[in-house]
């Protein structure tokens, strides 16, 4: 187990990875930047962190050739809005990258960090004060998840990928499972070694801590906290959030 200082009050910073394409949603742009109830979806994701007072800053990491955050999230950059433009071709990278630019700015290996999908555009922030409730005298830290209520099919491996071709294989298990979603919450010194080894199967932060032999804290989220990815769940997503207001 990584051991910090005893006694030094750690801080906590967001860090969002926002250099990816978004190529699964059909959108003809970065997903990150279709609008949604009147806003770029990333503002809203920023807006719900931002509403978060023990947050100290939020890191969005943006790719080298993104031209679009300005006008998106007008006004972002200041004392608790950080930018950085090296992000990488995946989201261990682009994360890497962030974790390189928070120690940069001050940030401690004892400093928690919480990484958010800037796709998880619904989070509210009394889930993001549940998670660091959960987590700030744990030893390794934690995510936020949901339980598996569906039953789970696994395909048939090599299967054609349309849904007229694609069978089942086996009936999955689903008792003890969980959906992984974000923010996950990890101090700054264990992310950074974690991410520094090899990636294979490593899908999030969680999965990286995990291949270091630790178990990070599962801290129930909710279903509205999804990921949007296709074509069906920016819909979903605008009529949510326009409920909202």
């Amino acid at each position: 187990m990584t051991s910090f200082p005893i006694g030094l009050v750690p801080r906590c910073f967001a860090l969002v990875p926002a250099a990816g394409v978004g190529s699964r949603s059909g959108a003809d742009r970065p997903k990150q930047y279709v609008p949604l109830a009147g806003q770029a979806m990333i503002a809203h994701t920023l807006a719900a962190l931002a509403a978060v007072p023990r947050i100290d800053a939020t890191l969005v990491v943006l790719s080298p050739e993104d031209d679009q955050f300005e006008a998106a999230v007008p006004g972002f950059a200041g004392e608790r809005g950080w930018i950085a433009r090296d992000g990488g071709a995946t989201r261990a990278d682009s994360v890497a990258a962030g974790l390189r630019a928070l120690r940069a700015r001050g940030a401690q290996p004892h400093d928690w960090v919480l990484v958010h999908d800037a796709a998880r555009c619904l989070l509210r922030p009394e889930w993001v004060d549940a998670l660091i409730d959960a987590c700030d005298d744990d030893e390794v830290g934690g995510l936020l998840a949901l339980p598996v209520a569906d039953t789970l099919k696994q395909a048939v491996v090599g299967a054609d990928e349309s849904p007229a071709g694609t069978r089942v294989a086996a009936t999955v298990d689903r008792r003890g499972k969980w959906a992984a979603q974000t923010p996950q919450m990890f101090r700054l010194g264990l992310l950074m070694p974690a991410l520094a080894g090899p990636l294979d199967g490593i899908t999030d932060e969680a999965s990286a801590v995990e291949a270091l032999g630790h178990a990070p804290r599962l801290v129930e989220a909710s279903i509205e906290n999804f990921k949007v990815t296709y074509p069906a769940d920016f819909a979903l997503a605008e009529r949510l959030l326009r409920s909202r207001s």
